[in-house]
Parts: C-alpha cells; sequence; structure tokens
C-alpha cells in the first residue's frame, strides 16, 4: 500500500528554515520515525507530509509576518522515506486556516502523481483533521488516526471554553466519526473512537537502538537519573532541578536531554552544580547510549485530572532501557509495565526528593519490567 502519513513532523531541515522550536519534541518527532519505519518495512510505501507548524509567536508583529514556501526534507532519518512540507504564513489569526489549506493542498499534488490508499493523521490538529476530510470526501482514501494526546481537554485534563473552542471541538468530533480505524496510546483514548472500528492500544514504540544499547547495558550502568524530552513547562523540570537541590546524593548525577523553550532557565537554575548535566537534543543513537547507562528515569508531568488523557512515550523508551521509572500517574497500565514504575501523588520538589531518596537508598531502581520478566 501507498500511505500518507500526515504529522507534524520537524526534520533538521525545517528547523533551519523556519522557526519551530516550541515543537522540538523528541519523542513525537522518534516515534513518527519508528512507525514509518516499520510500516516501509512491511513493503509499504510511506511519505510523510507535515504542515511544519510555526513557532505561535512569529506572527506577533507586522515586521515578523513572513511567507516560508513548501519544500522537502533534505536529511531523511530513512532514504526510502521521503517528508515533504507544507508552505507556512506567518500572520496573526491565519497561521492555523494557512497550515491546514496547505498541508490539503500538498496531500491532494501528492496524491494525483501517485495515489494514496491510506491516510495516516497523527493527532486531530486542524491540518490532521482538513487532511482527513479531504480523503474521505474527495479521494475516498480511508484514513487511520494515530491518537496521542486528547484533543478534548488540556494536559492537565481540563475542558477549555468559548465560541472558537467548540467551534475546534465540534470539528474534532466530527473528524472522529470518519475515520477507518485507530490506534491510542492509553485505553481512554481509544474509547473516544467509533465503537464499530479496528482499534490499536500502541504505548509505544521501541528503537533497535534501545534494543541494542540496553543489551550492552547491565554491566557499564552509571548512578544517574535521566530525564529526556521536551523542555516545556508540563514536563516538571523546573521542579525536578529543584528537588535535585534539596538532595546531597554522593556519587549520583541527573542527566538531562532534550531543548525546549525552558532550556535556558533550567540551565541557569542547575548552575554551579557539577552534578547536573545538560546533553542538549540528541539523535536517536546517542539517547538510546544515554537512557542505557542511567539507573532512573524521570517522567515528573504535571498530574492530570483525566488519566490516560495523555502517555508520555518516555515511559516505553526509559522501560525498555531497563531503568525504574519514576511517574506521576498516567492512568492504569498493563502489569509488566508497573512492574518498573514508582509513582509520585504530584510533582512538588518535596514529592520527588522524597521518592528519590527512598528509591537510591533501598536499590529500588533494580526493579524494572526487564528484571521482572526473567
Amino acid at each position: 500500500m501507498r500511505i500518507a502519513y500526515v504529522a507534524n513532523y520537524q526534520g533538521p531541515s525545517l528547523v533551519d528554515a523556519r522557526p519551530c522550536l516550541h515543537n522540538f519534541s523528541l519523542a513525537a518527532r522518534v516515534k513518527i520515525q519508528l512507525i514509518a519505519e516499520l510500516l516501509q518495512r512491511s513493503s509499504h510505501e510511506v511519505e510523510i507530509i507535515s504542515q511544519g507548524a510555526l513557532e505561535p509567536q512569529v506572527a506577533g508583529t507586522k515586521s515578523r509576518s513572513r511567507f516560508y514556501p513548501s519544500f522537502s526534507e533534505r536529511e531523511r532519518f530513512h532514504p526510502d522515506i521521503p517528508i515533504d512540507y507544507a508552505s507556512a504564513l506567518a500572520v496573526r489569526f491565519l497561521i492555523g486556516f494557512w497550515e491546514s489549506a496547505a498541508a490539503q493542498r500538498l496531500l491532494r499534488a501528492r496524491h494525483g502523481r501517485s495515489a494514496f490508499d491510506v491516510v495516516v493523521i497523527y493527532n486531530l490538529q486542524r491540518a490532521q483533521i482538513g487532511c482527513a476530510r479531504l480523503a474521505t470526501r474527495r479521494l475516498g482514501v480511508p484514513v487511520i488516526l494515530q491518537y496521542e494526546d486528547d484533543s478534548f481537554v488540556d494536559v492537565h485534563g481540563r475542558a477549555t471554553t468559548g465560541l472558537m473552542s467548540e467551534y475546534h471541538l465540534a470539528a474534532r468530533r466530527r473528524a472522529l466519526k470518519c475515520v477507518a480505524g485507530g490506534m491510542a496510546v492509553s485505553p481512554y483514548l481509544l474509547s473516544q473512537m467509533p465503537s464499530d472500528i479496528p482499534k490499536l492500544l500502541l504505548r509505544g514504540v521501541v528503537s533497535n537502538e534501545i534494543l541494542r544499547s540496553s543489551r550492552e547495558a547491565n554491566v557499564s550502568r552509571q548512578n544517574w537519573v535521566v530525564f529526556s524530552g521536551t523542555h516545556e513547562g508540563t514536563q516538571g523540570l523546573e521542579q525536578l532541578i529543584t528537588a535535585w537541590r534539596l538532595l546531597t546524593l554522593a556519587h549520583w548525577e541527573l542527566h538531562i536531554a532534550g531543548q525546549g523553550p525552558l532550556t535556558p532557565a533550567l540551565e541557569k537554575m542547575a548552575a554551579g552544580d557539577r552534578s547536573v548535566v545538560f546533553h542538549g537534543l540528541l539523535n536517536r543513537q546517542e539517547n538510546a547510549r544515554l537512557l542505557c547507562a542511567a539507573r532512573i528515569g524521570m517522567n515528573p508531568q504535571d498530574v492530570t485530572k483525566t488519566p490516560g488523557n495523555v502517555f508520555a512515550f518516555k515511559i516505553v523508551e526509559y522501560l525498555a532501557s531497563g531503568v525504574h521509572v519514576i511517574t506521576t500517574p498516567r492512568g492504569a497500565l498493563e502489569p509488566e509495565l508497573e512492574a518498573g514504575i514508582s509513582y509520585i501523588a504530584d510533582n512538588a520538589p518535596e514529592t520527588i526528593a522524597a521518592c528519590l531518596k527512598q528509591l537510591i537508598g533501598e536499590r529500588g531502581y533494580e526493579r524494572s519490567t526487564s528484571s521482572s520478566s526473567k
């Protein structure tokens, strides 16, 4: 089959060409790569179509209004998987409308050159909804939803209000009704899809890099606590660094990978503390080596009122790396995953510090999914 994978993918060429650092999500990019590679290895032809979303603040002033033309990614993660970016327009109040229209034009053009058999959409953003509507109504192509984040509440589980919010919510409800199948990170998100379509619970996808590094890691693990992900407000990174400063853990280090809008503030918070190490944005191989060298993986995300509305991809990566995970509640998980997890009720610095101190003192980090399966 020929598959159009409509996702807000951001490769190296896009990062160089457009202001899009706000969405520097290592997890999303890696998950898109891995799923595309799995489909390609199953003899499908995959093409990624990305709206190449702009940083919201880029249209904050008239002087920064700008048009960004469509183009193709020069640095592919796989030689046989092309990535095409739709054009973007940095004009206040028009960014989202343009993203949707431009992504649809690109999907139609690529379909016209060589017809797609199925369209996979990553979440229910405006561009993805527009492409789903085009595929089902105009192109006669079925749509599969890859559902990562609840589209009806925010990351804290709170519903949004207002006329514009209701307009977008209605569009998302209509989009859900037209999908022919879906995969999601939690049973809660799967329950939002039509009851009569095929569904798959897909917590995460583990890269070969992590599997290889994990097999070699048992004799070389360091006393490291690691966080790998986007540096933004809901991740609990400020609380994590504050918690680390409350502790006096001899011979232990906190390693932070990734990048985002909070990176400068986090580096300032940790200035002068040699036990806190920043790694910047890592590729898949580098990230795998970092995770598999650690003993504890951190996911101190803000607590949600709706367990299961999101599920951090990093939890699956941590568990596959053989590290023990500390996380805020993410909804009920499978027993084989729960074996390697310690929960904290909230991400207050004192709560994080207490859990780390107990886990290290009792060597609880030796409990992992890999050890429980032996």
